[in-house]
């Protein structure tokens, strides 16, 4: 997988990704502790140091925000405003998590074909090969582009912590989730 760094994005950012834990691949524990620094975030203040240049994404990555510290509900209400792929992205990525399966693979298919889908592909399987997955991942070795509701079935299958795919699933989540805020931050700065 690549490296993620937290310190790539302005200083509010970087301190509410500072520690944070991997995401289950179901709802989750809210992070209590990091409520007041995700309610004071606005537009302006997740692209700073830059100048805000597109609003709605700086709004997904504020939906990717309240995910990534397990607020489904807030997480939710900013997504399903947003009339853009990256706005359906991350609202099928909520609910995958939920899980409403039926729900995800509705707004995974409102996606169409993101630009972070390629990217997620190689990640997915290289992890794979490097973890020999299993019958019911060996997709992600196959795949030429990335299938986002086998995603959502291979992550419905994993949820039993105990399934050998659960670490896996993990892994690529916490990538997906890493490309998707990264794309959402370089298109709300324009970069």
């Amino acid at each position: 997988m690549r490296n993620f760094n937290r310190r790539a994005y302005g200083p509010a950012v970087a301190a509410l990704l500072k520690g944070a834990k991997l995401n289950e691949l179901g709802p989750g524990n809210p992070e209590s502790c990091r409520r007041p620094l995700l309610e004071a975030l606005t537009p302006d203040t997740i692209a700073a140091p830059h100048a805000l240049a597109n609003r709605d994404m700086a709004l997904a990555c504020l939906s990717g925000l309240w995910l990534r510290h397990d607020f489904l509900d807030e997480s939710h209400r900013i997504s399903q405003e947003l009339e853009n792929p990256s706005g359906s992205y991350w609202h099928g990525i909520m609910h995958r998590r939920e899980p409403d399966f039926t729900n995800a693979k509705y707004w995974f298919r409102r996606v169409g074909n993101h630009p972070v889908f390629g990217f997620l592909q190689t990640a997915a399987q290289s992890s794979a090969s490097q973890r020999k997955a299993d019958k019911a991942a060996k997709f992600l070795i196959e795949q030429s582009q990335w299938d986002p509701l086998a995603f959502v079935d291979l992550c419905e299958l994993a949820l039993d912590v105990s399934h050998p795919i659960h670490a896996l699933c993990m892994s690529i989540q916490q990538c997906e989730w890493e490309l998707l805020f990264d794309y959402c931050y370089r298109q709300a700065i324009d970069d």
